[in-house]
């Protein structure tokens, strides 16, 4: 199968839900889901309106208009070295307001609730873990 490689004027057939996700890592790493917005449900890939709350306090607002790289040419850019296909996810970044860029920084803390939202894309909540140990390694017999 040949990569495709859409050019930057035809990269808005291959978006299917802009800031999404690209791995479901350990089962707590970047969720996403259960569900995903196709094209013909987002009038503008190019005004979605952003948003992260911590404990019920607006940390970061921001807009897929503001984005350093729009999510036409995200497309566009990585199909030139990976294989994209329909229901692929990707990763865009995050908007301003990252907690280790204030003064003093601010962390996310076991326990803390993380509510997001992007428009028409719909709503997340899930609340922050610490760290997990890991499974002990599989002995030779298994």
């Amino acid at each position: 199968m040949q990569p495709s490689r859409p050019p930057p004027e035809r990269a808005q057939e291959y978006v299917l839900g802009p800031l999404s996700a690209a791995l479901q890592l350990e089962g707590t790493f970047d969720p996403a889901g259960p569900w995903l917005a196709t094209t013909d449900e987002i009038d503008d890939v190019l005004a979605l309106g952003m948003w992260l709350d911590v404990n019920g306090v607006r940390r970061q607002t921001g807009n897929t208009k503001t984005m350093i790289f729009d999510p036409y040419f995200i497309v566009h850019y990585l199909s030139q070295f990976l294989v994209l296909e329909p229901g692929d996810l990707i990763n865009t970044g995050t908007p301003p307001g990252v907690g280790m860029s204030l003064t003093p920084s601010v962390w996310l803390r076991p326990g803390d609730v993380m509510e997001l939202g992007i428009k028409y894309l719909g709503t997340q909540r899930q609340r922050v873990l610490g760290p997990q140990r890991a499974p002990a390694p599989c002995a030779p017999s298994c």
